[in-house]
């Protein structure tokens, strides 16, 4: 039973070396923001006591471990772990003749790992696995990889579903607490999320509604229910698609994601469509047919006129009424003026009040006839070239950001 109790090198704190072995990741989710692994954790370290005489290594029973010291590891951020139990609990003693002790055990694992979805599906993750000292600190107990980079292995042959591998590393550290300072390990891997999934089952689809809704510029302005039946098609499916793309990404974040702003594009051009079909019918509803255009140009050029001789009598008044005080100021006169000069004089200001306002009205007419549409016809020969060249021009923009910046 001695052998329960710690013991400390001579030379210092134990060392021990660690290494790894991913037997699988299992699920990686960004709703609850961790992975799921399964792991072979080898632990060696050299206890003197337990040296003897002979060459070969002595297996033990795992049952045994109770009767070792062990190093009290721990997996950091860990949500969920359990040991393997079938048949017998998965682990491995085995004892060296020179007292080097090697502790394997099967662990299966949900670590978090926190996430930047901001360029998702576009979008890279950096996740780590530590391992600590529960009670040991620096003083009592020191750990390393065994193999630097090279004491994490099974990564050559791990399928994951929607990651690739990009790269993987080891560091070594001490995390500080109040209680002290203790050994860490830190396993670093890099995923990269496999976009072709994505792009068959949300940016095709999405591209595709917003094709559809162009459709509507080569129908005729008279079929009502064609149009309309069209633009609202497409607006509600892609509601249904932008619905569909949220459930498998966490409800509550701060997170603009890349996929987001691609739909919310999509959705605002399909509606779009829907509200140029309405603004070219309301210009054909308000547009005079070819039947009564004579009738209608004659009877424009009718007030104008009267309008024009309106303001052109306003205005040869006003031009009176100055030339006869230029006339009143040569002479010198400095009698009062006769009650009708000022009862003229005192119309004559709001005349000029009224010639003002005229002349704004008239300027605000020609403004007004400059926005008419002279053919609704001509908006849906526009719209089919604009909306392709913008669509095509704002994917440019989209893909370039997202996949290099």
């Amino acid at each position: 039973m001695l052998l329960l109790c710690f013991f400390s090198s001579s030379d210092g704190p134990v060392t021990v070396g660690m290494s790894l072995d991913i037997a699988s990741i299992d699920t990686i989710s960004e709703i609850n923001m961790d992975y799921t692994a399964t792991i072979f954790l080898r632990q060696r370290w050299t206890d003197e006591r337990l040296c003897f005489d002979g060459n070969k290594s002595l297996s033990l029973d795992g049952r045994l471990v109770e009767l070792l010291w062990v190093p009290d590891t721990f997996i950091v951020d860990s949500k969920k772990s359990f040991l393997h139990d079938i048949t017998v609990e998965n682990r491995l003693i085995r004892i060296f003749p020179n007292g080097t002790v090697l502790y394997a055990l099967r662990i299966t694992t949900t670590v978090a790992c926190s996430m930047d979805l901001t360029k998702y599906p576009m979008d890279r993750q950096t996740c780590t696995l530590q391992l600590e000292s529960w009670g040991y600190n620096v003083k009592d107990v020191v750990f390393h990889w065994t193999r630097g980079n090279q004491s994490v292995s099974g990564l050559d042959n791990l399928q994951l579903a929607q990651y690739t591998l990009e790269d993987h590393y080891t560091s070594e550290s001490e995390a500080v607490y109040e209680t002290g300072n203790y050994p860490k390990l830190i396993f670093h891997f890099k995923l990269k999320r496999s976009i072709l999934y994505f792009i068959l089952e949300t940016y095709v689809p999405s591209s595709a509604l917003v094709v559809l809704s162009w459709v509507s510029f080569w129908i005729s302005q008279s079929s009502v229910p064609a149009r309309i039946c069209i633009g609202v098609t497409t607006v509600l499916t892609m509601t249904t698609l932008m619905m569909g793309a949220r459930t498998s990404l966490p409800n509550a974040n701060c997170f603009i994601k890349a996929i987001d702003v691609y739909l919310g594009i999509c959705f605002s051009f399909i509606f779009g469509a829907l509200i140029e079909y309405a603004v070219a019918h309301f210009c054909t509803l308000h547009q005079p047919n070819a039947a009564n255009a004579y009738m209608y140009g004659q009877e424009m050029q009718e007030r104008e006129d009267e309008m024009n001789g309106i303001v052109t009598s306003i205005g040869s008044r006003a031009l009176r009424a100055r030339k006869r005080e230029e006339m009143l100021s040569r002479m010198g006169s400095t009698s009062n003026p006769t009650p009708s000069e000022s009862k003229e004089d005192i119309n004559s200001s709001p005349q000029t009040r009224c010639t003002k306002c005229m002349s704004t009205a008239r300027k605000i007419v020609r403004c007004l006839n400059c926005c008419k549409v002279e053919n609704p016809h001509y908006i849906d020969n526009y719209s089919r070239l604009t909306f392709p060249l913008s669509f095509i021009f704002i994917n440019l923009l989209y893909w370039t950001y997202y996949l290099y910046f």
